[in-house]
């Protein structure tokens, strides 16, 4: 989290983060990491971890890299320099790092994608996950804590290859599957309709992951439909830009508009920024690149996605998810951003 300290996140109701497997290979290096005893001591994180495999960067790096059946070669996007994954590779790194969730490494072919594309995609991400799997029934973690595996459902927007992946990936699921390739160009209803899909074919007792998701909304409506676990650089990023969420939408808080606005950011919300400041003190934050403007939106970003969570968690526990959950998704949908 750029400019907030793990204590910081852990204190916002944060208990698992993620990290980058490419980025943390690049930079400081996975053996650094590994010697410093794994990711948790190198960044003093007392929660639980997860790490992605490096697959997703095949796809939003598509420009500097060349796939193949064995693995991927990609050029650096900090020097140019040449570099090689292979499904053992990433769990060798995923090993260094640590981490107590694994990601295995698959392939996540653009939205609209053709047909013949993706299917080459989802047998390369089954074979794949067998040999990340196989990779660590043959190794031992370098640390005193077990590492759980989730293999990654692909398959695009296409019902058929959804479903063949989710059923060729399950003999690798013991503690939870994750779903990818959404949220990646697709239109929004079939990312739903393919989510639908996945509620009936994922085991009922074992977490959903969904990966790259999303806006508040999505959220609520991924609830709906079966998905537990979600990540998404969207609060955190848009932060940075000076963009909030709020219980009134989203707001941007360098817009003119603001400049001469002393009331709360969202006067419903607890976080230090909306106790303390006002909307025209984090408007000239920014305006004058104060980086106390990044953090304290950031702070609030956190803090309005845990409160949902948590909110919806309670909701489920009482039995009351689905009224409040199309109550709420009707006051978002008159909301810009949400």
């Amino acid at each position: 989290m750029k400019s907030l300290s793990p204590e910081e996140v852990s204190s916002f109701g944060s208990n698992l983060i993620l990290g980058n497997t490419y980025h943390l290979y690049l930079r400081p290096g996975h053996k650094l990491i590994e010697k410093a005893g794994g990711l948790h001591s190198f960044m003093n994180w007392s929660g639980s971890l997860l790490t992605d495999s490096g697959g997703y960067q095949v796809f939003s790096l598509s420009k500097l890299n060349n796939i193949s059946d064995e693995g991927v070669e990609f050029r650096s996007h900090l020097d140019g320099s040449s570099h090689y994954f292979t499904p053992e590779f990433s769990m060798e790194i995923q090993r260094s790092l640590g981490s107590d969730i694994i990601m295995a490494f698959d392939e996540c072919p653009m939205g609209k994608a053709d047909y013949s594309i993706v299917e080459a995609a989802v047998n390369r991400t089954s074979r794949w996950a067998k040999q990340c799997a196989d990779y660590l029934s043959e190794s031992n973690p370098l640390f005193d804590w077990d590492q759980t595996f989730f293999p990654i459902v692909q398959g695009s927007v296409f019902e058929d290859l959804r479903k063949q992946s989710a059923e060729q990936l399950l003999p690798f699921a013991g503690c939870g599957m994750a779903v990818g390739g959404l949220a990646v160009g697709e239109e929004k209803g079939a990312m739903f309709d393919m989510l639908d899909l996945m509620d009936s074919e994922l085991p009922k007792d074992q977490p959903r992951y969904l990966m790259g998701v999303g806006r508040p909304s999505d959220l609520v409506r991924s609830v709906r439909s079966g998905m537990d676990m979600f990540d998404c650089v969207l609060p955190t990023r848009n932060a940075r830009n000076g963009q909030v969420f709020t219980s009134a939408g989203v707001l941007n808080l360098m817009n003119e508009q603001y400049k001469d606005d002393f009331t709360p950011v969202d006067a419903d919300c607890s976080c230090s920024l909306c106790k303390d400041y006002s909307r025209a003190y984090i408007r000239h934050l920014f305006n004058v690149n104060e980086i106390l403007g990044h953090r304290l939106a950031t702070i609030h970003n956190l803090t309005y996605y845990q409160t949902l969570m948590s909110r919806m968690r309670k909701e489920i526990e009482q039995d009351n998810f689905g009224i409040w959950s199309e109550n709420i998704l009707n006051e978002m949908s008159g909301y810009k951003g949400m």
